[in-house]
């Protein structure tokens, strides 16, 4: 048993058509879920490289306003990542246990 509650709704860390949430129900060891993780794994790493970049901007007198626009618009998209991330982790530890596991 892996510990994970069958059924469980899981926020996939991309949206739908029009922007709404996209959820797999299953005991996240299926291939969306595997895709999922791996997607996360990507965004994760990017939000991490991107804040290096942003504190190498902030560091440089040379850097233009319109540099500084792109960036923010970047961490914006990063930070949307980020939450939906922990959100659907906080979602699935939330979730009620399915009982003592042995």
């Amino acid at each position: 048993m892996t510990g994970r509650i069958p059924d469980a709704a899981r926020l996939l860390p991309w949206a739908g058509p029009e922007g709404k949430p996209c959820y797999v129900i299953g005991d996240g060891t299926g291939h969306v879920s595997r895709i999922a993780d791996g997607t996360e794994s990507v965004q994760l790493a990017m939000a991490a490289e991107l804040l290096d970049h942003a504190a190498d901007m902030l560091d440089d007198r040379q850097v233009t306003a319109a540099q500084l626009r792109y960036v923010v618009a970047r961490l914006a998209e990063s930070l949307r990542d980020v939450h939906r991330i922990a959100r659907s982790r906080g979602e699935r530890l939330a979730a009620p246990s399915a009982g003592p596991q042995g």
